[in-house]
């Protein structure tokens, strides 16, 4: 089933998904544990699914679940990225991916703290930002038109100094990264910059509480 998001995303030539995949395929197996985090309608997750890997997702979306749920989906739970904990044990988790999401976040330290907690040592983050340079806006407006919306859209750019920093405190260790075009339009005239990172976990059981990373 293919929903309007989905078929927008494609539309557009959002190629996320596809990016994430191809950073991590040649590093997971069958049969291990993808948890996607803000799942949304699963499309982050297609390719993992088929290449055997067992998905695990949340959302705070009923309505972006129940389209997972008509995907074959079945590991789903409803949760808001926002709270902590995330409802996962530590170490449950062999993988994580996310992809779409953390455009919607000015600090991604608590994401990135939760996801250390939930995959095991060793296990592979991937996940894709929109990127920027250090002296661009963190912050941007995206128009009515182009964000679906009745009012214009906040979006968020993270540079490479700033995952980087998260990174570290986090303890990831990077592995690949691949930079690549987001169309904000059918039409694909209005363009951004995005980045897809491939990192390993080394942070055992999950780090203590730490103020966020700073943007700079």
């Amino acid at each position: 089933m293919m929903t309007a998001y989905d078929k927008e995303a494609e539309a557009t030539g959002w190629y996320g998904p596809e990016v994430a995949f191809g950073l991590a395929y040649a590093h997971v197996q069958p049969g291990q544990s993808m948890l996607d985090i803000g799942i949304g309608t699963g499309l982050g997750s297609v390719l993992f699914r088929k290449a055997g890997l067992n998905v695990h997702g949340f959302d705070i979306s009923p309505t972006m679940l129940e389209a997972c749920r008509s995907k074959g989906f079945t590991a789903l739970q409803q949760h808001d990225l926002c709270k902590r904990p995330y409802p996962y044990d530590s170490g449950s988790m062999d993988h994580a991916v996310c992809t779409g999401v953390f455009n919607f976040f000015s600090d991604l330290s608590p994401v990135f703290q939760e996801t250390g907690r939930i995959i095991r040592d060793g296990g592979l983050f991937v996940f894709v930002v929109g990127d920027r340079l250090e002296n661009e806006a963190h912050a941007i407006e995206v128009e009515v038109e182009n964000a679906k919306s009745e009012r214009t859209v906040t979006m968020y750019r993270h540079s490479a100094r700033q995952i980087a920093a998260l990174m570290a405190r986090y303890g990831f260790e990077p592995l690949r990264e691949l930079a690549f075009t987001v169309y904000r339009d059918r039409e694909r005239t209005t363009s951004m910059p995005a980045r897809s990172y491939l990192a390993r976990n080394r942070s055992g059981s999950g780090p203590a509480i730490y103020p966020p990373v700073p943007v700079p």
